[in-house]
């Protein structure tokens, strides 16, 4: 998702008049903007989905912190429909076969055969997708490999 992406994407909440919607995108284009002034440049993709990927943490984490308190179900649900939002403006994850096949390719292509190299295909792995592959799968995949 691009700056103007986002930006769109705003002028079309406020125009549904979707105040939850309206206050994350608001958010997430704030922590752009601040990418933007703080690094004197224009913010990439890859910025855009770090800072959305940084505010599903936050958002994450105080959605599990209302839980806990149970106190409040109101903002639990607006936290829960923030999280959802934000999640659908991140490109889909490469996950399964595609997720397998660029391993095989990445570890090819590397000439890797060592479980101490796992680190040279993670960090490949994560240049090719920009960091948007299903981590945890991966290192399962790759240590399976590499023997």
């Amino acid at each position: 998702m691009t700056s103007e992406q986002l930006h769109d994407e705003m002028v079309k909440a406020m125009k549904a008049k979707d105040k939850v919607r309206l206050s994350i995108l608001r958010q997430v284009i704030g922590e752009v903007k601040n990418v933007e002034v703080n690094e004197r440049r224009d913010a990439t993709e890859q910025d855009v989905n770090q800072q959305i990927r940084r505010l599903i943490k936050q958002t994450g984490e105080t959605l599990e912190m209302s839980i806990k308190a149970g106190t409040n179900q109101e903002r639990t649900d607006t936290l829960t429909e923030q999280v959802k939002i934000l999640e659908s403006l991140l490109p889909e994850q490469v996950s399964g076969e595609a997720l397998v096949a660029l391993i095989e390719q990445t570890i090819a292509e590397l000439g890797t055969t060592s479980k101490k190299d796992m680190g040279r295909v993670m960090g490949a792995l994560n240049s090719a997708t920009g960091g948007n592959f299903d981590k945890p799968a991966a290192a399962r995949e790759v240590g399976a490999r590499l023997a």
